[in-house]
């Protein structure tokens, strides 16, 4: 069984995102655990009579598989994103900064990609080591489970649901990009960039 992380109380008391979102958001979290949770135990109560009529098109093995793994890329994803949110902003530092200066030109062209990729995600975005080409890429997913990079490791996860920021921001997504950078806690993910290197 999996169980809801416990994030940091600076969450509450951010820059331009209300209090109001974060405890919206942090209970879609807590729902996406709980329906993990549910589904593997439906996984392994499947019977023989269940996987013999296994299919493509529908059975009960493609749909709980499938939405195990949406499931799970709403657990994982806002594990991530919470986890560096709460932040004094700034800019990254160290290796980490270094390796954005090289993959992206300098910091603030990162920042204007990661913007970008926001206002064309349907869902989110992320920074993420990939390490077959040894660099850091912004790529985008419409939805928790979609366009997965093999072998590379997400380090920055920034949501794109309207959810995430309608309360605060109505349909001006781009001030909400604003609003995040300015809650970054680097020092997070200068950690995970050094676990992922």
């Amino acid at each position: 069984m999996v169980q809801s992380k416990e994030f940091s109380e600076t969450l509450f008391s951010m820059k331009g995102i209300s209090k109001k979102t974060v405890e919206d958001h942090l209970k879609l979290y807590t729902g996406y655990v709980n329906k993990y949770n549910e589904i593997t135990e439906k996984l392994k109560a499947l019977t023989e009579e269940d996987f013999s009529k296994a299919n493509q098109v529908f059975s009960t093995v493609r749909s709980l598989k499938t939405e195990l793994s949406f499931a799970w890329g709403g657990v994982i994803n806002h594990e991530i994103y919470f986890s560096h949110l709460g932040g004094n902003g700034g800019t990254a530092s160290s290796k980490l900064l270094n390796q954005i200066e090289k993959d992206f030109g300098s910091f603030e062209k990162y920042k204007t990609d990661m913007k970008a990729s926001a206002l064309s995600a349907r869902g989110w975005v992320w920074t993420v080591w990939n390490s077959v080409e040894q660099r850091l890429i912004n790529h985008i997913g419409d939805s928790q489970n979609t366009y997965a990079l093999w072998k590379t490791t997400p380090l920055v996860a920034l949501d794109t649901y309207e959810h995430a920021y309608f309360v605060d921001y109505g349909v001006n997504r781009g001030s909400y990009v604003d609003a995040f950078f300015e809650n970054m806690n680097w020092d997070i993910v200068e950690e995970e960039f050094e676990k992922a290197r």
